[in-house]
């Protein structure tokens, strides 16, 4: 049920907890879907690079002009349920069915299947991160509190990535090639709808009293678009996307082909980023508190561009090494989303005091639109250029030098410079603790009005009824 929250409240850690738990299967298929997918229907299912590359880049700037409207419809939803629990639950089977399609896709699929089917996972991924990431604006409305929260959803998420990668390693030979994505599917499938029902059934969901009747147009769309704050952190979103996103699409290929490590010793590193997150999660949500999300941020930028280029110091298959490296760059790149996310509901706190019109959908629309861009493009155009070097990424090809360093300096370097514009958005930043604090003060006291006023009314009305002569 649906409550009005009146003031800022510390939010209990079971509750969190409860609340942050669907970021399992969340962040589980999205590891699968931007490190073993592309390389399972290039190397597994026959598809060519090209053709993989295209239909990722297709359905994401498809995908992404959804996510907008999402955010609209969101923000307009009135139901005894509340405003954003409806749609978690409405996303759950749109991805446990694609899932499945995909996970267990056999060979001899089409170009135009993976295409159809990567759109139905995406429209259910997107509904699944916007309710999420809404709910959490408006469920902690606290300045420092929000970066907490959000570490627990990044922290949780970290969790559930680790866990998909531990899988294939746990079933041993049986976890390898095609055998290993299907059980990281059916783990996915299984685990979503515990983790939404148990997010659903625990989790309090508050709307501000003032705003429940307000819409949300496409001029509305784009006035937000052109606010500053909000500009500067589409702009960041965007490359610090592209940054990581970009390692994400060629890690088995680096490491792997370039680098010398067997599959399992990826699998295996990958772990080790992965988990490394679950400390960073929680080390940027304590920095973001105690020097401000947006110094906490331009400080992740610097470091990974430290940690990221150590990558091409360490010598080829050297697990010793690596394994160090890899724990830096998880480490630091676990602040981008997280501090980025807390910061569009500061946002969006502003946005309502100044316009009284609940736009915190639409809000995060922008920049998960902004992710599926940065996906998009790293994709696509890496394993455009991975073509033109002459890259081969089917089972067993010998490559060339030249088409290695191709790989090598995609892998490494791109990702620094999309990471360093993106940190330096946050030169000059305005929406900080204090200013924060004051909004939150003002909106707190709107609401206390506006829910003194309601509640007048319906005494009235009740009292109306009561004195009329029958």
């Amino acid at each position: 049920m649906a409550n009005t929250a009146t003031s800022s409240q510390r939010l209990s850690l079971p509750v969190v907890m409860s609340f942050a738990s669907t970021a399992l299967p969340i962040a589980a298929i999205g590891l699968v879907m931007a490190v073993y997918l592309p390389r399972f229907f290039a190397a597994q299912l026959g598809l060519s690079l090209l053709a993989v590359g295209s239909a990722f880049t297709i359905v994401r700037l498809i995908d992404m002009a959804l996510d907008p409207m999402l955010g609209m419809a969101m923000d307009r939803t009135q139901s005894r349920f509340g405003r954003y629990r409806p749609w978690l639950v409405l996303g759950a089977p749109i991805v446990m069915a694609a899932s499945y399609m995909l996970f267990m896709a056999k060979p001899g699929i089409t170009e135009g299947y993976l295409i159809g089917w990567l759109l139905v996972l995406y429209v259910g991924i997107s509904i699944l991160t916007l309710a999420q990431a809404a709910w959490a604006a408006s469920l902690a409305t606290d300045y420092h509190d929000r970066s907490r929260v959000y570490g627990v959803i990044q922290a949780v998420g970290v969790v559930g990535a680790v866990l998909i990668l531990l899988l294939p390693l746990a079933l041993g030979p049986k976890g390898t090639g095609a055998n290993g994505v299907h059980a990281m599917g059916w783990f996915c499938i299984i685990l979503l709808p515990i983790t939404v029902a148990l997010c659903s059934f625990v989790t309090p969901e508050r709307i501000n009293p003032e705003t429940d009747r307000e819409r949300a147009t496409l001029a509305d769309y784009w006035d937000l678009v052109r606010r500053p704050e909000m500009a500067r952190l589409i702009f960041a979103d965007l490359f610090m996307a592209l940054g990581p996103g970009t390692t994400a699409a060629l890690y088995l290929f680096f490491f792997h082909d370039a680098r010398g490590y067997s599959t399992s010793q990826t699998g295996v590193l990958l772990v080790f980023f992965i988990a490394a997150g679950l400390l960073g999660s929680m080390f940027w949500g304590w920095l973001a508190q105690k020097i401000g999300k947006h110094r906490a941020i331009i400080t992740a930028a610097v470091a990974y561009a430290f940690t990221q280029s150590a990558l091409m110091i360490i010598p080829p298959a050297t697990m010793s090494l690596a394994i160090p490296g890899m724990m830096s760059v998880g480490f630091v790149s676990s602040a981008f989303i997280l501090i980025v996310r807390a910061m569009v509901a500061d946002v969006a706190d502003e946005v309502r005091l100044e316009t009284g019109k609940e736009r915190v959908g639409l809000l995060y629309a922008l920049v998960t639109t902004t992710q599926k861009i940065g996906t998009a493009i790293t994709v696509g155009i890496s394993f455009w250029v991975l073509d033109i070097v002459g890259y081969n990424a089917a089972e067993g090809a010998v490559n060339t030098p030249e088409a290695i360093r191709g790989l090598e300096l995609c892998y490494v370097f791109a990702p620094i410079i999309f990471v360093f514009f993106g940190g330096a958005a946050f030169i000059g930043w305005k929406l900080d603790a204090t200013r924060h604090a004051e909004v939150r003060r003002q909106l707190d006291e709107r609401d206390a009005l506006a829910a003194q006023a309601a509640l007048l009314g319906s005494v009235s009305g009740v009292s109306l009824v009561t004195d009329t002569p029958h």
